[in-house]
């Protein structure tokens, strides 16, 4: 395999030796690691899988109120069958099923390691994260127009504090924009009355398969509903508030040939035409796998909303969402009768399926064919009860992923491997999702191998969290600054609670990836999987009115700066200190000149790139053409002449790729589709 290295804004070779030779068994990936990472944090191993095991001396019996005070209600914990039946089992036995799991068993020996390839750890106060600010993240500056979403994401409400955290603020603050309203089909002048943030990595840090770990305080209070903090992947080929990139591309992960994939997936395996270097007979899409999606609110296990499940607000609902969807399905609220859902599901403790939500049905407006078009997604969930301690207190979020194999390897004799998806709080097992399932399910469905980008943000949606409308209340418009009509709709206490901004705060992120797995990589467009091309030639979808490209250049420096700065401060006015930069006094006003290693207008951020780039793009050399020699009048005429046989050879070359094409999609065709 061929690895085309480029250079991008990296440290000098000094000191990529220096690093590589310290991080050796990594591989020499250190392209993406946070210089501030503790040693101790540099590996890490799988997790164990205990399924729906009670812990030891359990602290919590009930709800948790106020006070901190738990109160027990009944004696007894309510534990989830493993797998779905009918009827979820309310009565808990004292010993855990003898039942045969169907979980994958951790590895005993040899262990297995996996080494750290991206990390932030978000140490250096005020930095931001504006377009063109940050290597490793984009925070938007645009509307939501999914989901229901009271909200517009500012570039402002993201930051990182004197502590050590990046922040995501979410504020009752009103921001007028213009928006495109859907029952009327035109634009509109409209007041979101929120304000919040969400950071992408977006076609910067994308990563195949390995472990995804976080520390994180979430946002609010546990019994007041409204917020709706979320820290999950989804497939590059997709930019998530950018609705026309995911259209027919979210959430598929498909490399079958059917009569649906065949018109409702925009790049499936049934396209027999090899175009922006997508490989024929390879299904596309943008799957999504939430770490969590949390949910609070007043309402326990056993009633209301949550009559027929063993877990209530608040609790994090861990997904894999995924299409083509299943037919036919469950209900809404209703548990899977047998076969009627996934295989090879396993669930923690304090866990339940997720019988409140099993997928989407998609349709979009400028379709013209419903019927073949229109398709479901599924949403593999399972809900994790949580406690009040995970608001505003840190805990950490894990996530597993190991890529489908159709191949196999030596150490299970070649044999095809479906891959998986595990979910962990704290160590402790909350779901897996096996591969297995999704292959029985005979949807075509499979676990991603997508490269997949990161998200962090908090969205305030009427679809999460809010009370069902209230009567005489019309539910229209959501403002807490409103009269009756405005404010009637809330979660009680919801606008109490946001009248100073709910935080919420990410201590550091950090990927691991196992450098004995080939399949495992780093990069948005891989060679298996590349997306290059593809966004390339269709920007207009990923951007806004006014962008020149989705994404603006780093910027290294030039930031206004002062040349009498606080004294080894890391502080924008100081270029970030004397370890990021220098204020220089050449240019009017001076500004930051950033040292290798630290980036942006005013060297706040660490620097970021993918060691190999396995998609580069293409310069006459890679394409095999080297330019003719012109000196010399023989030259010339050897120039003019290839052209003149071009020009007569072309009819023929047409007319034979005419006849080649027979049988195939016509590239305008797939342009018109695409």
């Amino acid at each position: 395999m061929r690895r085309t290295m480029r250079r991008r804004d990296r440290p000098p070779s000094t000191y990529r030796l220096v690093v590589c030779v310290s991080l050796l068994l990594v591989g020499c990936r250190a392209g993406w690691i946070d210089p501030d990472t503790p040693e101790e944090a540099r590996t890490t191993s799988p997790g164990k899988i205990v399924p729906n095991l009670p812990p030891p001396n359990p602290k919590h019996g009930g709800r948790d109120d106020d006070d901190g005070k738990t109160k027990r209600r009944g004696g007894h914990r309510r534990d989830p069958t493993q797998t779905p039946t009918f009827y979820p089992t309310y009565d808990p036995t004292g010993v855990p099923s003898s039942a045969p799991s169907t979980a994958t068993q951790s590895p005993t020996s040899p262990k297995r390691i996996y080494d750290l390839v991206f990390s932030d750890e978000f140490n250096s106060p005020r930095r931001t994260f504006e377009d063109g600010a940050d290597p490793r993240w984009t925070a938007l500056e645009k509307n939501d127009y999914t989901n229901d979403a009271q909200h517009y994401y500012s570039t402002k409400n993201a930051f990182t504090d004197d502590e050590g955290n990046l922040v995501i603020k979410s504020e009752a603050t009103d921001t007028s924009i213009v928006g495109f309203n859907d029952v009327k089909l035109e634009k509109e002048r409209v007041t979101k009355h929120f304000k919040s943030a969400m950071l992408q990595s977006w076609n910067k840090f994308c990563f195949t398969g390995g472990v995804l770990e976080a520390e994180i305080a979430l946002p609010g209070r546990h019994d007041v509903g409204g917020l709706w903090p979320a820290f999950w992947l989804l497939g590059n080929l997709a930019r998530h508030t950018y609705v026309g990139s995911s259209e027919h591309v979210w959430p598929w992960s498909s490399s079958v040939c059917t009569d649906k994939s065949r018109t409702a997936q925009l790049i499936s395996a049934c396209d027999r035409v090899q175009h922006y270097g997508l490989h024929k007979g390879v299904g596309r899409g943008a799957p999504e796998i939430d770490v969590f999606e949390v949910q609070s609110g007043p309402i326990r296990a056993g009633t209301g909303e949550f009559l027929k499940m063993p877990v209530g607000q608040p609790f994090m609902s861990s997904s894999y969402q995924v299409a083509p969807g299943r037919l036919p399905r469950p209900g809404t609220g209703w548990w899977p009768a047998p076969w009627q859902w996934y295989s090879n599901l396993t669930g923690g403790m304090n866990t339940s399926l997720n019988i409140a939500f099993y997928g989407t049905y998609n349709h979009f407006l400028d379709d013209t064919d419903p019927a073949g078009q229109d398709y479901w997604s599924d949403a593999i969930s399972y809900n994790r009860q949580l406690d009040s301690s995970h608001f505003g207190k840190y805990h950490r979020y894990r996530l597993e992923w190991e890529l489908p194999d159709k191949e196999g390897n030596k150490e299970n004799n070649f044999t095809e491997t479906f891959g998986y998806i595990r979910w962990y709080l704290d160590d402790e097992f909350v779901l897996e999702v096996k591969g297995e399932g999704l292959n029985a399910s005979g949807t075509g469905g499979e676990i991603s191998s997508e490269p997949m980008y990161m998200l962090l943000n908090t969205a305030i949606s009427s679809q999460w969290g809010f009370p069902m409308c209230p009567a005489e209340c019309p539910c229209e418009t959501y403002d807490c600054h409103g009269g009756f009509q405005e404010t009637c709709g809330f979660s009680e206490g919801f606008c109490d609670m946001l009248s100073k901004p709910a935080e919420y705060k990410i201590n550091w992120v950090r990927v691991y990836q196992d450098k004995n797995d080939p399949k495992q990589k780093l990069g948005c467009s891989t060679k298996e999987r590349p997306t290059r091309k593809f966004i390339e030639a269709h920007e207009e979808k990923y951007m806004q009115a006014g962008d020149a490209h989705p994404l603006k250049p780093i910027r290294k420096g030039g930031g206004k700066c002062s040349l009498t700065p606080p004294t080894n401060k890391t502080v924008p006015e100081s270029c970030g200190g004397v370890s990021h930069g220098a204020c220089s006094p050449a240019t009017k006003p001076p500004s930051c000149t950033c040292t290798e290693g630290w980036t942006g207008s005013h060297c706040m951020n660490p620097v970021g790139y993918d060691d190999v780039v396995w998609d580069p793009p293409e310069t006459f050399a890679d394409l095999g053409f080297w330019g003719p020699s012109l000196s010399g009048g023989m030259g010339i005429l050897k120039v003019v002449g290839a052209l003149a046989g071009a020009l007569l050879v072309a009819p023929l070359v047409l007319k034979t790729g005419r006849r080649r094409m027979d049988g195939y999609r016509s590239v305008p065709d797939y342009e018109r589709r695409l």
